[in-house]
């Protein structure tokens, strides 16, 4: 899968996910109300409005992108009900060829992360069948608890030739209350892009490994330490846009080939029509507003690359 969103991001020019991170007060009136008229004010009709809104801006921007990064927390809020958009909308993006990361952010030990695994990135035996449940393509996932809570992923990876990405420096202004601790002289991401990289040794596509990292495009400066430290890992990079980070704070993301990341903007491309930047979509263009978005970040992420290279 890591070749096959490679391949993508070389096909669109565009090294960039949209994160679909569907909030209610994101969704435009008249797709709520016409959810409410069938389904009534209830979880049901939430789920419905974010279905239909992903539904919108998957339509008015699967032809520039490659990939999608759908938050799973955003749909759990609603129960059920929102489980099963976040599964019709997996399935929407994969019918589009598009590759979806399944932002889960799971990490647990032993059968319990195992289990995990197969939910998303793999299959489960019942009887004489086996059914893949959620069904991403690559899957985030915390390390914190060691390598008990990674390899199980792994394993179902090198089964399935998926990958995921683990969370190396997050792009919340938190993070460095434990990731930046020092640790025998180094801080402690460090070590943890270190092990990310042993760990993608045993698991490579053509060029790039299927286990990749999340480091926030809000700390460029450990960006650069990081991609020296994981040579064949793929970055996926959270924090652009709407969190600050922009296209010539990205550069050092990427390796000198112009890969290596994947830049990540959620509310910035989703909700772009209530940025006074894009008001004149309005509310019903909301969409086209997000496709203008996408086409606004990969100029910016595209001029800084060749920015650099002219450099």
């Amino acid at each position: 899968m890591i070749n096959k969103l490679i391949e993508k991001i070389q096909k669109t020019n565009a090294p960039i996910v949209v994160g679909l991170d569907p909030m209610m007060n994101y969704i435009p009136k008249h797709i709520q109300e016409a959810a409410f008229k069938e389904f009534g004010e209830t979880l049901e009709g939430a789920a419905e409005a974010v279905w239909q809104y992903n539904k919108g801006i998957v339509d008015a921007t699967c032809d520039l992108i490659p990939a999608v990064k759908p938050q799973i927390a955003m749909y759990e809020q609603f129960g059920i009900p929102g489980l099963m958009a976040y599964k019709r909308t997996v399935d929407y993006c994969k019918s589009k060829d598009l590759v979806v990361i399944g932002d889960i952010k799971r990490g647990d030990i032993g059968s319990t992360s195992a289990a995990y695994a197969v939910g998303h990135l793999g299959k489960v035996q019942v009887g004489s069948k086996t059914y893949a449940g959620f069904d991403e393509d690559f899957a985030t996932v915390n390390p914190y608890l060691g390598s008990d809570g990674v390899k199980p992923f792994i394993e179902v990876c090198k089964e399935e030739k998926k990958g995921i990405f683990v969370l190396v420096k997050t792009s919340n202004p938190s993070s460095g209350e434990f990731q930046d601790r020092i640790i025998e002289g180094r801080p402690l991401y460090e070590w943890v892009g270190e092990m990310v990289a042993k760990w993608g040794e045993d698991h490579m596509g053509d060029s790039y490994s299927y286990v990749g990292a999340v480091v926030g495009a809000t700390y460029p400066e450990m960006g650069k330490v990081l991609r020296k430290l994981m040579p064949k890992t793929f970055i996926l990079v959270p924090g652009y846009g709407a969190q600050g980070g922009k296209g010539k704070d990205l550069v050092h993301f990427f390796n000198e080939d112009g890969l290596g990341a994947i830049v990540n903007s959620s509310r910035g491309i989703i909700a772009a029509y209530k940025q006074e930047k894009y008001a004149q979509f309005g509310e019903e263009g909301y969409a086209d507003a997000a496709r203008q978005a996408v086409k606004d970040m990969i100029a910016d992420i595209s001029g800084a690359l060749e920015n650099r290279q002219e450099a």
